[in-house]
């Protein structure tokens, strides 16, 4: 069902082409090489490549943002909230307006995105481990919270004072956009994020434990410590490259997760990869919707589409089924 929404979803979003929308006959012509040199440009020049990095940057947030929730036993956990997508706009921000003399913009801005993305993550651990003792919920939600507008309020100073043309850059890529990217820049967040997603699929029997408690999964033979060290770097690498391309994308990290948890349960084995095609699916959704409304109001930020769909069922998800949330 997943995979078919998925592919309906890629060929509408396919079919958009400004002020008319293509037939899919046209569009199915474009893939296979027999359509016009104006399709052609529309489907495989201008479309293709948006949706391409979607497909793979919706996966790589939706699949963080389970695996986070779990490692933290935390249902309000996901990269947005605990200021990973913060700590990456900050790094990304510091790349378009300073800059590395030695290293172009391409390589040093996922490289500056992922180093700050992890440096917030055990920013956040540590002041949510202040004062010793496990950590709690509320804690770690407050001191997330607390980091992000810190870090949020220093990209706006750094905005604020950058000139004309960096400042459209950040400003432009803080509210998330898929854009027109380079093949090359898909292959990079292709290969991290499948990779990344790999190592995290393998490892949903030992979330499944570590979410009865530390105590509980070390009794079931479960290294709590190592196992969650491995997946809060490897999710802060695929945060870091997502967001590095395609800017600050909210909510599907929480919001999808969160879907299948409610209707499958708690068991990772299925909401892991399930959220993998949700997260795909999702994005290209509310790219499709960002570009439909071209006519009336431009294309929208894909950041601002995912906040406005996500936000609102969320909220209807959690009051119409929250005595049947088990965690």
């Amino acid at each position: 069902m997943l995979v078919v929404l998925l592919f309906l979803f890629i060929l509408l979003d396919l079919s958009w082409a400004g002020n008319r929308t293509l037939s899919l006959g046209e569009v199915w012509a474009a893939l296979t090489g027999n359509g016009t040199w104006g399709t052609d440009q529309i489907v495989n020049s201008q479309n293709l490549p948006r949706i391409a990095i979607g497909v793979f940057v919706g996966a790589g947030l939706a699949v963080t943002g389970g695996v986070m929730q779990a490692v933290f036993r935390n249902p309000l956990a996901d990269p947005y909230i605990l200021g990973l997508s913060s700590g990456a706009s900050l790094g990304s921000a510091l790349a378009i307006l300073v800059g590395v003399s030695f290293i172009p913009l391409s390589a040093s801005q996922p490289v500056l995105a992922f180093v700050f993305c992890l440096l917030t993550m055990f920013l956040v651990y540590t002041v949510s481990r202040a004062g010793g003792g496990n950590v709690r919920t509320e804690t770690l939600v407050l001191a997330g919270v607390a980091v992000s507008a810190l870090i949020s309020a220093i990209v706006s100073f750094l905005t604020y004072i950058a000139p004309s043309d960096e400042m459209q850059d950040i400003v432009f890529w803080s509210m998330g956009n898929l854009g027109n990217p380079e093949w090359t820049e898909i292959a990079i967040v292709a290969t991290v994020v499948v990779a990344g997603a790999a190592v995290m699929l393998t490892q949903c029997r030992k979330l499944n434990a570590m979410m009865l408690g530390d105590a509980h999964a070390m009794d079931l033979g479960v290294d709590v410590a190592k196992v969650r060290l491995m997946l809060l770097v490897v999710s802060s690498l695929v945060v870091a490259v997502s967001v590095a391309f395609v800017g600050t994308i909210g909510f599907i990290g929480l919001v999808i997760p969160h879907i299948f948890r409610l209707i499958l349960g708690p068991d990772n084995r299925l909401v892991l990869p399930l959220s993998t095609l949700g997260g795909a699916a999702f994005i290209i959704m509310c790219d499709y919707v960002a570009h439909f409304v071209a006519p009336y109001y431009g294309v929208l930020p894909i950041g601002v589409v995912t906040s406005l769909v996500g936000a609102p069922f969320f909220v209807y998800l959690l009051v119409s089924r929250r005595r049947e949330v088990g965690w």
